[in-house]
């Protein structure tokens, strides 16, 4: 669905399922160069058990009109428009990577309006390497070959959210190229690095968010290893950690593992 926030359309995926305000509701945060499709698993079990579903696209990227926000904090007003917008008075917020800090942010400046908050391969700060800043611009092919190479411990996993054998480092390639062109005026790619690496209040935002915060980590995850979602964790009043078997790209490496946790997580 595409819901009116601040002026511009913005895409939601519901799993399929309409949107019923009698239910409760989880709003899911992609990354950098990533879309709603990363949640796809996740996004779609629980919209058939028993949430609304409002997996959406940052804006300016994938299917959401507007300009991509340039800063954490922009990206996450836009979280909280678009929950007026549809009516929601509180919600669960998940986020990965940019995402998650994104969830963060929003939790922080509206925690009565947040009723859980699971932040996934997180990290603060979530300093992003000169190097591949530089790339972002001057070299994205190679910039999306190193962060696909930094957030996959296997190239071919087992079964997975898109059925065994999924490669899912091509499958990561070819999103993030989609991604990439899919706004022909703005970089998304260096304007949601930038963002990550120029946020400065993630352990005062952690000390104000009032709801639980589920910690997502990746044993293997190169671009935010679990030490740093730890010592975030430890600036919050109500933590509980995860820990899957994957790198930076939970949700598809370790799909099942992720839905367990959020499913246990939400049900609490």
């Amino acid at each position: 669905m595409r819901i009116d926030v601040n002026g511009s359309p913005l895409y939601a995926y519901t799993g399929g399922k309409a949107f019923d305000p009698a239910q409760p509701t989880v709003v899911f945060i992609h990354g950098v160069l990533n879309d709603h499709s990363v949640w796809i698993l996740q996004s779609r079990y629980l919209a058939h058990h028993g949430w609304n579903v409002l997996a959406i696209d940052l804006p300016g990227q994938g299917k959401s009109s507007g300009e991509p926000p340039e800063t954490v904090e922009q990206a996450a007003d836009t979280v909280l428009a678009l929950l007026r917008a549809v009516g929601v008075e509180q919600a669960a917020l998940v986020g990965h990577s940019f995402g998650s800090l994104i969830a963060l942010e929003a939790a922080a400046r509206a925690p009565a309006h947040v009723s859980h908050l699971a932040l996934a391969g997180t990290a603060f700060p979530m300093k992003v390497s000169p190097v591949l800043l530089e790339n972002s611009v001057k070299a994205p092919e190679k910039a999306i070959a190193l962060v696909n190479e930094f957030s996959h411990s296997t190239l071919c996993p087992p079964p997975s959210a898109l059925g065994p054998g999924t490669w899912t480092y091509g499958l990561s390639r070819a999103l993030m190229r989609r991604m990439l062109v899919s706004n022909a005026r703005t970089n998304v790619f260096y304007t949601g690095f930038k963002a990550c690496d120029s946020y400065a209040g993630g352990e005062q935002a952690m000390a104000a968010v009032h709801c639980p915060t589920l910690f997502l980590v990746g044993r293997r995850d190169q671009m935010t290893p679990a030490k740093s979602a730890k010592a975030l964790a430890q600036h919050a009043r109500l933590a509980k950690i995860a820990e899957v078997n994957a790198g930076h790209a939970l949700m598809t490496e370790a799909p099942d593992e992720v839905l367990r946790a959020l499913r246990d997580f939400l049900a609490g």
